[in-house]
């Protein structure tokens, strides 16, 4: 019986998923209670105290989980900044920490309330009592009000991990693996069995840690050692059963950062295995932002990844002017060196820039051609573009140049636009030269006559510290200029119907790059 590659590729990818999300969601919910339950109990015979502890938390509770988790990333960044300027060293702010921070925050809400409400709740009378037998308000608190009030303690820590465990999910971003991996990657690529796989793992490891402290929770209130042990056990067995397979695994020497879409999966794939074919082991971190990942490359916590001339030209130099390719990629290199230590291996071969695509009968029964052509019918019509286009410079320039008024603008991830313009619930998308579903739902490209948008070579990127490798530059070297438009518009395509994996399609590229 032949297993799905998707489903294989699936749960290969598990141990190591699994053991990051456990990590991340125990770390934070540790700090969570480290720092929750004392500030309960120091909050219990202070009313001003305690209002603010349950209004600041319920504040950060607000903020959606991917703006926290995304806050943190450049505030630690420039603290590891300031802390290598002040004493010389400095520390990841990729991942695990901003991870961690976001998500214990995130923890605090409901392990103070129920903390507070628990020891509010307890019968007058038996502090009376306790206060009656000699008991300071310290050996009250210890001896009589915490006990009591546990069961109801053990049920905000079980909300809690639930929202943990779930609110993990979305570190993937900014660099921390987790089962989130499996429903980013699975959305880009229209990867559906890894979008299941990844939401399925989740809630059973959700469903499971729930049980187990509503079992430990059960045990504390109806005095039942037996349920405690038996609770405490099981938790111990599955965090141990999750980091288990880490412990074992050998640390990768390098790292392969890649953006939010489906090229980017592609590319990141075919680089690990160029280096895994020279002997060099590598770690993708998949589904960064286009700052997280820059900003990490220029850090040197990442070594490697494709960026796009244009990307770096409009929104790190901040030019807005439009230059030919050669000097656009002179400049960009000259840039990356002097400011960061960047190393510009090279242009892999192709162009990926942003262009607008119509459908194709639409375009010939209106007689639009080119953005020229369709300024005058965009007051009646919609336009659709990724999380990040509508808010490049590249979109600005476009809409001031050509005089663009839509009559509606809407966001989408890049994998529903395409179908979504096929079937005419968008007029216009944002689309990618390179990618071939412009071809598969026969949609057509706009000429850009006044070229306001920068060249956009797929270039090969490398940090400071990798760019004095050697053995790295070595196996990097082969994929310059190695890549055309059509294999690269047939491997989008293959990467974007949701059949195969991303590493089968790097394995079908690099095979058409050897038959060069």
């Amino acid at each position: 019986m032949t297993v799905d590659p998707r489903i294989a590729d699936a749960a290969a990818r598990l141990p190591d998923y699994l053991g990051s999300h456990v990590t991340v969601s125990v770390a934070a919910l540790l700090i969570g209670l480290a720092v929750s339950l004392p500030l309960a109990f120091a909050s219990i015979h202070r009313p001003a105290l305690r209002g603010t502890l349950l209004a600041t938390a319920s504040v950060i509770q607000t903020i959606p989980g991917l703006a926290l988790l995304a806050l943190f990333y450049p505030l630690l960044l420039a603290l590891s900044a300031l802390s290598e300027r002040v004493f010389g060293a400095g520390f990841s702010a990729l991942g695990f920490l901003p991870s961690v921070l976001a998500l214990a925050l995130y923890s605090m809400l409901p392990v103070l309330r129920n903390t507070v409400t628990g020891l509010n709740g307890i019968d007058p009378a038996v502090l009376e009592a306790a206060r009656g037998v000699g008991m300071t308000p310290r050996q009250s608190l210890w001896k009589v009000e915490i006990p009591l009030a546990l069961p109801m303690i053990m049920a905000g820590i079980r909300t809690a991990a639930v929202w943990v465990i779930g609110t993990a999910t979305l570190a993937t971003p900014i660099g921390q693996a987790s089962l989130g991996n499996y429903i980013f990657t699975g959305l880009q690529t229209q990867n559906w069995v890894f979008v299941v796989f990844g939401c399925v793992a989740a809630a059973v490891l959700a469903l499971a840690i729930d049980q187990l402290l509503a079992l430990v929770e059960t045990g504390l209130r109806l005095r039942d050692r037996t349920r405690v042990v038996t609770g405490t056990i099981g938790l111990l067995l599955i965090v141990g059963a999750a980091l288990l397979p880490a412990l074992g695994r050998t640390q990768a020497t390098y790292s392969i950062g890649a953006k939010t879409f489906s090229e980017q999966y592609v590319l990141a794939a075919l680089i690990e295995q160029r280096l895994a074919d020279n002997g060099l082991s590598a770690r993708r971190r998949e589904s960064l932002g286009s700052s997280v990942v820059f900003n990490a490359l220029a850090s040197g916590e990442i070594d490697v990844y494709v960026e796009y001339s244009g990307t770096i030209w409009a929104t790190q130099m901040g030019r807005t002017d439009v230059k030919p390719r050669r000097e656009v990629l002179a400049a960009v290199s000259d840039w990356l060196t002097k400011q960061h230590g960047i190393k510009l291996l090279g242009p892999l071969g192709f162009e990926n820039a942003y262009s607008l695509a119509m459908r194709r009968k639409d375009a010939e029964a209106l007689g639009i051609k080119s953005i020229s052509d369709l300024a005058r019918h965009a007051s009646r019509m919609s336009i659709a573009g990724d999380y990040e286009f509508l808010s490049r410079p590249e979109w600005t320039a476009i809409r001031d140049a050509y005089g663009l008024a839509f009559r509606e603008q809407r966001t989408m991830q890049p994998e529903f636009m395409y179908p979504a313009a096929a079937s005419g619930d968008v007029d216009v998308i944002s689309a990618y030269t390179s990618d071939g579903r412009v071809a598969q739902y026969d949609l057509v490209v706009l000429d850009e006559p006044k070229q306001v948008i920068p060249p956009y070579d797929a270039i090969l990127l490398v940090s400071a510290k990798g760019a004095a490798d050697a053995a790295l530059l070595k196996a990097l070297q082969p994929l310059v200029d190695a890549i055309d438009v059509t294999r690269m518009r047939e491997a989008n395509r293959r990467a974007a119907d949701g059949s195969t994996t991303a590493d089968a399609v790097a394995r079908w590229l690099a095979s058409q790059i050897e038959r060069r």
